[in-house]
């Protein structure tokens, strides 16, 4: 069955996810109910990774399986169609062969966390941004994060209910930069704890606010504790930025 990669853009904030639960609408939900009403059939749509309630996506990549060999514009134009009126958007599908795994095949994926840093209220970001109301300090907050980089326990930024065998895990690069009144925080790795980038996240502000010194964070993360998170950050400012695969994962069948 011909196989094709989906990109897709989605507004986290009316799903209780990506995956597909028992109590409200997930974005995979949605997506597979599209796919049926393109070709006749139950298809599932296998995402690269679980976005929580709340997320947003720039890029999340997903495979679905076709009965027919579809032109990738149709595939696209057609999904956007029965999306309606759902905030989530194909932004691009390629075929791709069939042993192309959206989650196994991925070799790294990339986050974004964004924090507006201001007294008045937000209009035009409520629901896409962190408001935090006093003034953070970026670069102290970016001296914090790169002592992440590289393999260690995470048990401090990961979350009780997190079902991963280990606690283990290797970042790849980290920034933190300020852009105005927003501030990016910026992570790629291949595969992250649940909840790790919002319990980083939480941590980092922490330092922003001058309530926890470089070392404190430092610190929190060789401990390997739990109790040594600071607030975990709401979901309203993540977004999964990019999925990157190998060539031959993108190759045409």
């Amino acid at each position: 069955m011909p196989r094709y990669l989906l990109t897709i853009e989605y507004d986290g904030g009316p799903f209780v996810g990506w995956q597909k639960q028992d109590n409200g609408l997930s974005v995979q939900t949605v997506m597979e109910r599209a796919a049926d009403a393109l070709e006749e059939g139950r298809h599932e749509v296998y995402g690269a990774g679980r976005t929580d309630s709340g997320v947003h996506a720039l890029a999340m990549t997903a495979h679905v399986d076709f009965a027919k060999n579809w032109p990738a514009d149709v595939v696209r134009d057609a999904l956007n169609h029965h999306l309606r009126p759902h905030p989530v958007s194909v932004l691009s599908a390629r075929a791709v062969k069939d042993d192309t795994h959206a989650r196994f095949s991925a070799v790294k994926r990339g986050y974004v966390y964004r924090i507006i840093d201001r007294r008045a209220p937000l209009a035009l970001d409520a629901g896409k941004a962190w408001q935090v109301r006093v003034r953070l300090d970026a670069d102290a907050m970016n001296i914090a994060a790169q002592s992440l980089v590289g393999t260690h326990d995470f048990t401090t930024f990961r979350d009780a209910q997190c079902q991963a065998e280990s606690p283990v895990k290797s970042i790849d690069a980290i920034q933190v930069e300020r852009r105005g009144e927003a501030i990016e925080l910026k992570v790629e790795a291949i595969s992250f704890l649940h909840r790790q980038i919002r319990s980083i996240t939480g941590s980092l502000v922490e330092v922003g606010r001058g309530r926890w010194s470089v070392d404190d964070f430092r610190d929190a993360l060789e401990a390997a504790d739990r109790t040594r998170c600071g607030p975990v950050a709401p979901p309203d400012g993540l977004y999964l930025a990019f999925v990157d695969y190998p060539p031959e994962a993108l190759a045409s069948p």
